[in-house]
């Protein structure tokens, strides 16, 4: 079968489908991958076949005119929302629909229609659906916020499924949202976000439905312990690593002589905010006096920011994690999906500095069961993570919770395994009509 691969040009949301992709090209299955062309050089480096659509986004050239430190402190809130810290309506998606409450999900949705969904599909939608009429696909799986994807599928008749790069956020707040509104008087049930979709969608000759929202079924890759729980179809699917061309240094295939303790922040915040949110310097002094080896891995420009570096403390600019999480005690990390999904794959504890989008929840998720430890960006201290990271390396009960979450994980089918449930759920889903 033909299956196409949809999302709008995000490196680390792409990544968080190639290895399902692999799998279904592996199977015999043709495969291409639709995004802006800014994502082109990344997808061709995995092997996959790129199909350039619509033109770039400027997500980024826009939100980088309010990202500056004046512009913080003068309009904190807008900061907090543009940089994605507080990002109505899904930062309270673990919530009860009755406290979360109707206005705070209406005007979300209202916000972040302007800030987000039309920023990144309006370029591509159009081009999108104009690929799945000259090729059609038998199947489209697309990232979550890419919408253009399952207008496209539902035009050609095609089954089309999300695969998440974080929790499902965004179907327990959709879930949330319909549910308060039933209760809304009827002239007060406004639906921004549904009528925007429905828009794009008629415009295209294709009629609305909630599945242009959360898809005919959802390929979910966080284990039972940590996912959310929605009312849609999820399928887990295992994780498994991929960030990119990696290489594994000498040093990493020896054994550590002491406890080693990696302390990553990810590359998001320095490729798109201008550095992290916490003071790296003083993570590294809190902990310079510990029996570790403090394996953190830091940009170039975030390097030279540094007045000194402790004897304990070994910089990299790269290292694949996936090579590294395994020969950890603990890992100090941001909480993004790649990240927390290949640490609990190596069962290790993990302390998650939380900033923004889902990292809260995932969060508290991990501490909660049991295999980790969680602090908000802006309590955290040098004293709170040396505190912290001692009980996450004296404690047994973290290491016992890590293994559990690791069973989980291996529970979890493969993405090779996933391919005859993808097989069969296009055969249930795909309807072969062609819309004019």
């Amino acid at each position: 079968m033909r299956v196409l691969f949809a999302t709008y040009s995000e490196k680390t949301h792409f990544h968080a489908m190639v290895p399902l992709a692999w799998a279904l090209a592996a199977a015999g299955h043709e495969v291409r991958v639709a995004s802006q062309p800014a994502l082109t050089e990344v997808i061709t480096r995995t092997g996959l076949t790129a199909v350039p659509v619509g033109t770039d986004h400027n997500l980024w050239r826009i939100s980088e005119r309010f990202l500056t430190q004046r512009f913080a402190e003068a309009n904190p809130v807008a900061y907090n929302r543009i940089r994605g810290v507080d990002l109505p309506p899904f930062a309270r998606s673990d919530e009860p629909a009755e406290s979360v409450g109707w206005d705070y999900l209406r005007s979300g949705y209202e916000d972040v229609l302007g800030s987000w969904y039309k920023i990144i599909n309006d370029p591509l939608t159009e081009d999108l659906i104009g690929l799945a009429r000259e090729w059609r696909p038998d199947l489209v799986l697309w990232e979550p916020t890419t919408h253009g994807g399952p207008i496209a599928a539902e035009a050609v008749g095609a089954a089309h499924g999300r695969v998440l790069w974080s929790l499902d956020i965004f179907a327990r707040t959709r879930q949330n949202y319909l549910r308060l509104r039933r209760r809304q008087p009827p002239g007060q049930r406004q639906d921004p976000f549904g009528e925007w979709v429905a828009a794009q969608a008629a415009a295209h000759g294709v009629e609305f439905s909630e599945s242009l929202i959360t898809g005919r079924f959802t390929v979910d890759q966080y284990p039972a312990p940590l996912r959310l729980d929605t009312d849609v179809h999820h399928i887990p699917m295992r994780y498994v690593p991929y960030n990119g061309a990696s290489v594994i240094p000498r040093w990493l295939r020896e054994p550590p002589g002491r406890p080693r303790v990696c302390l990553t922040l990810g590359l998001f915040s320095t490729d798109r905010f201008g550095g992290y949110p916490i003071s790296v310097q003083e993570v590294l002094d809190s902990v310079a006096d510990l029996d570790i080896e403090l394996v953190c891995t830091l940009a170039e420009a975030e390097r030279s920011r540094l007045a000194r570096v402790p004897d304990n403390t070994r910089l990299v600019e790269f290292v694949p994690l996936q090579a590294l999480a395994p020969t950890c005690s603990a890992v100090i990390h941001h909480g993004g999906f790649g990240t927390t999904n290949t640490v609990a794959a190596a069962a290790v504890p993990q302390l998650v500095i939380s900033e923004q989008h889902d990292t809260p929840i995932l969060g508290r998720r991990l501490r909660m069961c049991g295999a980790g430890l969680d602090e908000y960006y802006t309590d955290i201290t040098g004293e709170r993570v040396r505190a912290h990271l001692v009980r996450l390396l004296d404690e047994p009960s973290f290491a016992a919770a890590a293994d559990g979450l690791q069973d989980a994980m291996l529970s979890m089918p493969t993405p090779r395994e996933l391919v005859p449930v993808l097989e069969k759920l296009t055969a249930d889903h795909r309807t072969g009509a062609t819309t004019s």
